[in-house]
């Protein structure tokens, strides 16, 4: 029960009903801005950075219309991945429709000696690389290959054709002599002005472009189903010139 002095205390005035504050737009708005600021801006921020993205991606970022997977033991020299981008872009066609001829090397670092003979870093680099590449083979991005060990890259993805246009059949992996050009056995090739390159990280001297690539083979992605084929689709244009006068001297013994 409420005290006496609690209840002498009151009067009329108090028991009747407050009137509610009727707000203006002005203070309703402001109030609203006071209880979901914090919500506006976490959604603002990621809306921007979703839109900062898609833009990028699809307005800023240059598109390829050929891409060369280039496949070795070690990383190629920054001057001669360069240098090959530009030489070859006249080779090519653009397939976009964006007004220029981009190629673009996809640099996969992968060693395909012996495991048991590397040292923890390389196999760490072979690991990252196999990745990669699968990632490439599986959705049929690179339609060209400039191959270091050819031998093993055959043996280990199975992805090549024959020169003639053939596809192999399973258990075909050992005549990989019969899927590829030497760098050397190619006059278009052999004749790009690639210039020299620097010493940088990975290289600790630098030397001519062209006497690097010539440890190189050149090969083509095959195509088994229509996926694919569709996915490197101006591909055959550019190997057909690359390859232009082309006599393969590669063997089995090599």
């Amino acid at each position: 029960m409420a005290s006496y002095r609690y209840e002498r205390d009151i009067t009329p005035g108090d028991l009747a009903p407050r009137r509610e504050k009727q707000y203006t737009r002005r203070e309703r708005w402001a109030n609203w801005w006071d209880y979901n600021l914090k919500w506006v801006l976490i959604i603002g921020i990621a809306v921007a950075f979703v839109a900062y993205n898609f833009i990028g991606q699809y307005f800023f970022t240059t598109k390829a219309d050929y891409n060369v997977a280039v496949v070795a033991p070690y990383y190629l020299p920054e001057d001669t991945v360069n240098a090959l981008q530009t030489r070859l872009a006249p080779l090519g066609e653009d397939l976009n429709g964006d007004g220029k001829v981009v190629v673009t090397l996809n640099v996969y670092t992968l060693d395909y000696s012996d495991e048991d003979t590397q040292t923890e870093s390389a196999a760490y680099l072979t690991m990252a690389g196999t990745t990669k590449l699968a990632a490439d083979v599986q959705g049929g991005l690179s339609s060209v290959f400039l191959l270091y060990d050819p031998a093993g890259f055959e043996e280990s993805t199975g992805t090549l054709r024959y020169l003639d246009g053939g596809l192999p059949g399973s258990g075909s992996d050992g005549d990989w002599w019969n899927m590829v050009y030497k760098w050397t056995d190619c006059p278009v090739l052999t004749g790009l002005d690639l210039g020299g390159y620097q010493a940088d990280t990975t290289h600790a001297q630098g030397g001519d472009s062209q006497e690097y690539m010539a440890q190189f083979y050149v090969g083509m992605r095959g195509a088994w189903n229509s996926g694919t084929a569709d996915n490197l689709k101006g591909g055959e244009e550019l190997w057909q010139k690359l390859t232009a006068g082309a006599v393969s001297t590669a063997s089995a013994e090599e």
